[in-house]
């Protein structure tokens, strides 16, 4: 007896989501052996970068052995996979503390930061939307400006920023984050805008494209022959059908935010994550750089996972490879 739509269903999405998980495990172990890899093939001493040239032989060798720096590749990679597995990330050459302690304060900080600046990504969903429904001065004035916008990389935009709005007007603090909720929302504004302006751009036009495709099918045409209102035909019909390449290319905007976060958070004296990579490259501090770089990895990976299934639930039929008779 064939099984029943609903069951069939639930069947596709319980299997799609195992495949996902399953691709995001293998995804997660083999990206953890490239990074370590990438770190440990970087030329210099992490020892000799934390002590100083005028460092003695025996410091060095501590150092060495408290870190596992002399082990062969392969035994450095199983005791850090080894530690990964029960939380432990290792301990920071620079700042002689555990890894975790070292990025708990700051992941509050690049949290906020990239919340803020994905939320003002969307506002590309809005400006595409208008393009395409809007011919004309409308249309024409948005593909400029998003067409600026898109060129225009991050540090560009922070230049901008903190010389109008910082030192020219004084509207808006420059350096750190702030205390309490207003004075952080004000402290995180330029970096945030500056980070979002030119993904806005990109996904500006990513969803102008989609919807005025959209708006050109036969299916569209018909529900306008039918009378049905103008803004419910965008709506159900051209922006809900172009929400697929929508959430993708939206999806890993936002998850790239947190590789651009360095150089944003250094022009703004912002003590986040990017900063904190900055800082542990130059000192050679492999835990922490080994930390971060797997930590930007898992972000890419479980936002792809996060669009696999949101796609999914827009359109089960594509997304889930289900079968219709």
């Amino acid at each position: 007896m064939a099984a029943s739509g609903p069951a069939l269903g639930t069947r596709a999405a319980v299997l799609f989501v195992g495949r996902r998980l399953a691709s995001l495990v293998l995804t997660l172990l083999a990206t953890s052996f490239l990074v370590f890899g990438a770190v440990h093939l970087t030329p210099g001493d992490p020892a000799r970068a934390m002590l100083g040239p005028h460092a003695t032989p025996a410091a060095i060798a501590a150092i060495h052995a408290q870190y596992h720096l002399d082990d062969p590749f392969l035994v450095q990679y199983a005791h850090w996979l080894g530690g990964l597995s029960r939380g432990d990330f290792g301990r920071s050459i620079q700042f002689r503390q555990d890894v975790t302690s070292v990025l708990a304060p700051r992941i509050a900080v690049t949290g906020e930061l990239v919340a803020y600046a994905a939320a003002l990504t969307m506002l590309g969903v809005l400006l595409g939307v208008a393009a395409a429904v809007r011919p004309g001065v409308v249309d024409t004035g948005i593909v400029v400006s998003t067409t600026v916008a898109t060129a225009m990389p991050s540090f560009v935009v922070a230049i901008l920023l903190v010389a109008i709005f910082g030192v020219k007007l004084g509207w808006l603090p420059v350096v750190g984050v702030g205390d309490g909720p207003v004075s952080r929302l004000a402290h995180l504004t330029m970096p945030a805008v500056a980070l979002a302006v030119s993904l806005v751009g990109l996904l500006a036009r990513v969803t102008r494209a989609g919807v005025l495709d959209q708006l050109g099918r036969e299916h569209v045409e018909v529900a306008r022959a039918r009378g049905v209102p103008w803004l419910r035909v965008v709506r159900r019909h051209a922006l809900r059908n172009a929400l697929g390449p929508i959430l993708t290319v939206g999806g890993t905007l936002v998850a790239g935010i947190l590789v651009t976060t360095s150089i944003v958070e250094t022009a703004f004296g912002i003590h986040g994550l990017g900063e904190l990579l900055v800082k542990s490259v130059a000192q050679k501090d492999l835990p922490v750089v080994q930390a971060l770089a797997l930590l930007t990895v898992v972000v890419f990976v479980v936002m792809n996972l996060v669009i696999d299934v949101v796609a999914a639930l827009v359109d089960p039929r594509v997304a889930l490879g289900v079968r219709v008779a």
